[in-house]
């Protein structure tokens, strides 16, 4: 009880300090910082809108980049500045890694994966996955599977729903969909979650969920090191995380032992990207595996359905887009000779220019991961002249840039797939990736952009063609922060067969 005490008396202290000593704060720009306590109690006031606090906050900033001060010498930097994150990223990529600090709040749920590794370790296994999503093989073999996933999985679920004429969670739908599809693309492993026998698989996404949603939370604790003290008590939501992170373990520990095991048995070559790492023997730890499997799932299952769940919302608010997209596919269709019904193939798809620029546009207002954060490991000074200490964290907020009229002139929150068109010749016209860092950029660049796209386009044409998809509330829906933006309460439909 004494010790309970001490932590509660240590953990109030400065909020305690700030309300019997208030004072005038430091600057009426950026993030407000106070004696003792820094901007603590900004983040205690908007962490329930902590994206739209950050975009009122760096849009007031001169340069788009901000200081949030904590108690102690050990700051945090914010930026929208597409010059800062080309800095970053790019220009001095060394200077800023992922940092222990960061790594130490996933390393629970993450491991030592791709996302949350730095120096040897996230070289190999960048190295490794480059080479693997060069290959024709590995995109034939996304093509494959997302065919089949559509038409075997996908669409007689929303045929259903149509028949039934009831709402249905399309966030769910869509994430059971993408853990289906990464499952059998990464691992060979058949989840069948939009199935009947898919129970083992949904227990493991309802713990991924949760585990991911209480660890992305760590970043957002008022006092730093609250959450190691629960979890040292093995209290309150660090509980629920490492009961969750057990769960899914255990998933990803089956599905290593199985594709180990029938490497092992077969002389055969597989094609998922499970067994292209096991074949090489300094990837091969079944810890490190399990790592790796994690990671695949949170970027293959979370950041396309997150994406694709904000892209119906948007459509349902801009029938205008929907039908441009519609008479492209029947533009198509024409030139092709596709029927309504059949998944479009490589050429089709390369083909849907303004689907590309309408899925980019929702990507340009709602990142899937929002804000991604490094450390500095030395003194810097950005390239807009903000100074950043050594051990000091850093991030860039994809989120804010969206929304930022420096960078995307007036209208910038409005989503417009045609400035994502070459006026000449009609053609998808691309950007600057630090002005549009959804992908990240730089050496870590994200390997799997055009197998996510690829997935994307098929399903939305797909969708597109055979039904209509009546989303039931228009005003935005609240945001879920979790390691990917979700939305909460997900989002209801109802879906009707098109005639």
């Amino acid at each position: 009880m004494e010790f309970l005490i001490i932590i509660l008396f240590i953990v109030s202290l400065p909020i305690f300090i700030f309300f019997i000593f208030p004072r005038q704060p430091s600057s009426h720009i950026g993030f407000k910082s106070y004696p003792i306590v820094g901007s603590i109690p900004g983040l205690v006031k908007n962490r329930h809108r902590f994206l739209d606090w950050t975009v009122e906050t760096l849009s007031r900033c001169p340069t788009q980049t901000a200081v949030f001060r904590r108690p102690g010498n050990q700051q945090f930097v914010m930026t929208a500045n597409p010059a800062n994150v080309e800095f970053m990223l790019k220009t001095k990529f060394d200077s800023f890694p992922k940092g222990e600090r960061f790594i130490s709040f996933l390393e629970d749920f993450l491991g030592r994966g791709i996302f949350n590794s730095d120096g040897e370790m996230w070289w190999k296994q960048r190295k490794t996955a480059s080479y693997e999503f060069s290959t024709r093989s590995l995109r034939d073999f996304v093509m494959t599977n997302v065919t089949v996933e559509i038409n075997t999985r996908l669409v007689p679920v929303l045929a259903a729903a149509a028949t039934a004429g009831k709402p249905i969670d399309l966030q769910d739908i869509l994430e059971r969909f993408a853990f289906d599809n990464i499952c059998k693309l990464a691992f060979n492993v058949d989840a069948a979650c939009l199935g009947d026998d898919g129970a083992h698989g949904v227990q493991f996404m309802r713990a991924f969920e949760t585990a991911a949603t209480i660890i992305s939370k760590r970043f957002q604790s008022v006092v730093s090191y609250s959450w190691k003290i629960k979890k040292k008590l093995d209290i309150g939501s660090e509980k629920v995380l490492r009961e969750s992170i057990v769960t899914v373990h255990k998933f990803a520990d089956d599905i290593v032992r199985h594709r180990t095991d029938d490497q092992a048995r077969s002389s055969n070559t597989n094609e998922d990207l499970l067994s292209r790492f096991i074949n090489i023997e300094e990837m091969s730890s079944p810890e490190l595996l399990r790592d790796i499997v994690i990671s695949f799932i949170l970027a293959g299952r979370d950041t396309t359905s997150s994406a694709l769940s904000w892209f119906f919302w948007l459509l349902s608010k801009h029938p205008e887009v929907e039908d441009k997209i519609r008479q492209e596919l029947n533009s198509i269709r024409a030139r092709t000779g596709k029927r309504v019904g059949e998944v479009y193939g490589f050429e089709e798809l390369k083909l849907m220019n303004y689907l590309h620029a309408a899925i980019t546009e929702s990507l340009r207002l709602y990142p899937p991961v929002p804000v991604d954060t490094m450390s500095s490991v030395e003194d810097n000074v950005l390239p807009d002249g903000t100074f950043v200490g050594k051990a000091w964290g850093i991030s860039y907020n994809a989120y804010a840039m969206g929304r930022m009229e420096s960078i995307w002139g007036k209208g910038c929150d409005r989503f417009d797939p045609e400035r994502w068109i070459d006026e000449t010749n009609g053609g998808f016209r691309g950007e600057n990736p630090y002005k549009f860092p959804v992908f990240h950029a730089g050496p870590r660049m994200c390997l799997g952009k055009e197998m996510a796209y690829i997935q994307m386009k098929s399903i939305v044409a797909a969708v597109l063609d055979r039904f209509v998809v009546e989303v039931r509330v228009k005003e935005r829906p609240e945001i879920l922060l979790s390691m990917t933006l979700r939305m909460k309460g997900g989002l209801f439909a109802k879906i009707h067969e098109r005639t």
